[in-house]
């Protein structure tokens, strides 16, 4: 922009008292409302049956676009990236701890004022030795700018998923948004039950942990979707009902393989306010043939369609490939092709950079605006921040549960009484 952007009161009064103490003071002069994600969840909520994109920004043309998007919807809005995506053993450019900074810098270039959360996404804690590492490195993410964390141990058992959740909450800041998980994402594999979910959430409610979202297997699957299968609204609907007395609303994974009228009906008929999408913006930006909800189409023998004119650069895509094709990666795993084309992608000319961006912008938009009913939550969230005049705005419930009732010796004993199917073995991560 050549003009300089003019900020009013109200949204400098909300950058003074929404942003938390870290974003200050690693970007003490921006005009980014970087805020918690408990106030992206309040402001869906307070709109009603709406749910705001968690954009995993595995690229700086997935961060781009989204944050284009949602300044037009005045929505509301995540950017995340997964700890096996971005974290110590990072695949992708964008990473846990630069993540802030890139979003801080687009803000401040294109006079982006609505709220934004920084989330790390599934931090999976995979067995108890995985613990001590965590202890270290979460402090680390939010010095770094993260201002929301989804802790991820439902690779363990009941028992122990609550309690690595209970072990890291002191490393998590008291303002900042929490996610927890129960159930991996496996399609139709071991799904989720409401009684899974009510011991977890009730077992870190007697611990004075109140999570704004839980993430279920409710049927969806990481990546390009070809099952057909999808969200189980219904299961979803009963969960979410079960867990209504402790406030906990919905983080829904998976979201790229499911069509508009699933993803309305998960709006409408649960409490569902963050949805996870990765692969369509990835493919997007690529100019990567997709349907109207953003899974990629295949041709006959299996592979994905490069769109003339759309995109990135013809010759690109086709080194892109030939990379791909040497190292046997195959087209579900061709996210991990973004750490190493990075920088060659932002070397194309700037007319095939823009049209990458704009097609996200395009297609985040259409979701924000037609589906997801996102449009308005960014004033929403602005107004909250301002009534509650503080970074944080508390937790949404209160704690009912007796801490006599969870401890190790009970939750040992309430965990063996839960029958349940974890589904197969395998790697699930996002």
């Amino acid at each position: 922009m050549t003009n300089p952007i003019e900020y009013s009161p109200e949204y400098n009064k909300a950058l003074e008292v929404g942003r938390p103490p870290s974003i200050k003071k690693l970007f003490p002069n921006s005009k980014a409302l970087i805020v918690s994600g408990k106030y992206i969840d309040r402001a869906m909520l307070k709109k009603g049956k709406a749910m705001t994109i968690a954009a995993n920004a595995r690229s700086s043309f997935v961060m781009r676009g989204t944050l284009m998007a949602a300044q037009r919807a005045d929505a509301a809005i995540i950017i995340e990236i997964a700890r096996s995506e971005g974290g110590r053993d990072a695949y992708c450019p964008t990473s846990l701890w630069n993540m802030a900074r890139q979003v801080d810098a687009i803000c401040n270039e294109l006079g982006i004022t609505i709220p934004v959360a920084i989330h790390a996404d599934h931090f999976g804690i995979k067995k108890p030795e995985d613990l001590p590492q965590a202890k270290i490195e979460i402090p680390t993410l939010f010095e770094a700018g993260i201002t929301s964390i989804a802790i991820d141990a439902s690779h363990m058992p009941d028992a122990q998923n609550l309690r690595a959740n209970i072990e890291l909450n002191p490393f998590i800041p008291d303002w900042a948004g929490l996610e927890t998980e129960v159930g991996e994402i496996k399609g139709k594999f071991g799904l989720s039950t409401p009684e899974e979910a009510l011991f977890l959430i009730q077992g870190l409610n007697a611990h004075n942990i109140v999570p704004d979202w839980i993430a279920l297997n409710n049927g969806t699957t990481h990546g390009i979707e070809a099952s057909g299968n999808g969200i189980n609204v219904e299961l979803t609907r009963e969960i979410h009902e079960a867990l209504a007395p402790y406030g906990t609303a919905g983080a829904q994974h998976g979201t790229s393989g499911n069509d508009s009228d699933r993803l309305r009906a998960i709006i409408s008929e649960t409490r569902t306010t963050k949805a996870n999408v990765a692969t369509a913006l990835q493919m997007i930006s690529w100019g990567l043939e997709v349907n109207e909800y953003g899974n990629a189409i295949l041709d006959d023998n299996g592979d994905v369609i490069k769109k003339q004119d759309e995109g990135l650069s013809e010759e690109m895509w086709q080194e892109m490939l030939a990379y791909a094709k040497e190292r046997g990666i195959d087209p579900g795993n061709y996210k991990k092709l973004n750490r190493p084309f990075e920088n060659k992608l932002l070397a194309q000319p700037k007319e095939i950079r823009e049209r990458m961006v704009k097609a996200v912008e395009e297609f985040a938009y259409d979701l924000l605006t037609n589906v997801f009913n996102a449009q308005g939550t960014g004033s929403i969230a602005r107004e909250e921040i301002l009534k509650a005049g503080s970074h944080d705005p508390g937790p949404k419930a209160k704690i009912i549960e007796n801490r006599d009732d969870w401890t190790q010796e009970k939750i040992t004993e309430k965990a063996s009484m839960i029958t349940s199917d974890k589904g197969p073995d395998g790697d699930f991560d996002e």
